[in-house]
């Protein structure tokens, strides 16, 4: 679901304009951060299947970044943290947090649409949840394109950002969907769980940047 937090953070972007959508982006990836660099720590883990070919699903146990419980956590802290770091922003920095907040909750909401039960409600040992949207893939594909198609909608709509990035901007979610296709559809099996990690956490940092760098205030909104 990677492209379509991606479509959720630019959605979000749009109800507050004057903030770089680049951080809202991040909001909407941070479970992810949270997970690939637990796996790397040892504090969660995920497994290459053996059906891995024909499912292309993994299996996580990731109460720490993807439980409900921990998914509020995350995102009243994210919340807290954007409201002390945006002080400069006056009048706009609660609006700022309450937006943050929902941008990190977001990923729990569209990650129960298309994992299996897999996301424990308070820890590990809790009740399970996922609706298996990815057992009926055109569908769970569909519903991502919708994400991202909308959230690139909203967001490109009335923007005061050059054509040029508008366009980067709409490309570049174009491609990380199609990356997620590949993925879900035909890609092979990662060589192991720490090399996934570690891509996916440097995919995810690059592409926020990039969309920070793109999203950044054109020179006549600074003026």
């Amino acid at each position: 679901m990677f492209a379509g937090h991606l479509g959720v953070g630019l959605a979000i972007g749009r109800a507050e304009r004057r903030v770089n959508v680049g951080l809202f982006v991040a909001a909407a990836l941070l479970l992810d951060f949270v997970l690939w660099l637990f796996i790397l720590l040892g504090w969660e883990s995920v497994r290459i299947p053996a059906d891995f070919a024909t499912t292309h699903q993994v299996d996580f146990s990731f109460p720490y970044s993807h439980g409900l419980a921990a998914a509020v956590a995350w995102s009243a802290l994210s919340g807290a943290i954007a409201w002390l770091l945006c002080a400069r922003l006056g009048g706009l920095r609660w609006r700022t947090a309450v937006l943050v907040a929902v941008a990190v909750f977001s990923h729990w909401v569209l990650d129960a649409l298309v994992h299996r039960p897999e996301l424990p409600l308070i820890g590990g040992n809790s009740t399970m949840v996922g609706l298996s949207l990815w057992n009926h893939m055109p569908v769970a594909l569909v519903t991502e394109a919708a994400f991202v198609g909308l959230g690139l909608y909203l967001f490109l709509s009335g923007s005061r950002l050059p054509r040029g990035r508008l366009i980067a901007l709409a490309v570049l979610s174009i491609a990380i969907f199609g990356f997620t296709v590949a993925g879900l559809t035909v890609a092979p099996p990662p060589p192991s769980a720490l090399a996934m990690a570690g891509s996916s956490l440097v995919t995810l940092v690059v592409v926020c940047l990039l969309v920070a760098w793109l999203a950044r205030p054109a020179k006549s909104d600074r003026a």
